[in-house]
């Protein structure tokens, strides 16, 4: 998808579903989730590094928009992007798209970096934002090209 710059594919689960047979509108915050952490690993070593050295990333808000219902069993491809990363601060914004091309919901989450003792905030480690302004301007790039 056309400004991503990672996705990963996730299977709606039984367990994902609601009385109504439709994913309970908390799986997507789960699946947004999938995407944040396999981004940190496909792009900066993985969200254990980050702890690794005494910092977590938190989430301080988060917003989804749903467009279409997912169903059990639908194959589901989460697009996920870094944006405005500023001292401790981050977001992420996600689009779940169903193998068909349906675009099923959106949203984004926003993020800070702690000292995983204190947290209290403390700044994107470099080697982080270095890993992240790569992949976003392979990203803007890939999108520029094709255009």
């Amino acid at each position: 998808m056309e400004g991503y710059s990672f996705s990963t594919d996730v299977r709606v689960r039984f367990a994902d579903t609601d009385a109504q047979g439709i994913a309970h509108n908390a799986s997507y915050l789960v699946w947004f989730e999938v995407g944040r952490v396999e981004y940190l690993r496909a792009h900066a070593g993985g969200y254990q590094a980050l702890r690794d050295l005494g910092i977590e990333a938190l989430v301080l808000e988060s917003f989804c928009r749903y467009i279409v219902p997912a169903r059990f069993d639908d194959m589901l491809t989460v697009h996920a992007r870094c944006v405005g990363l500023r001292g401790a601060r981050f977001r992420y914004e996600y689009a779940i798209v169903r193998d068909d091309g349906t675009r099923m919901a959106e949203g984004w989450t926003a993020n800070a970096c702690v000292d995983a003792r204190t947290f209290k905030p403390t700044r994107v480690p470099d080697w982080l934002a270095d890993a992240i302004a790569t992949a976003e301007s392979s990203s803007v790039s890939s999108a520029s090209s094709s255009s």
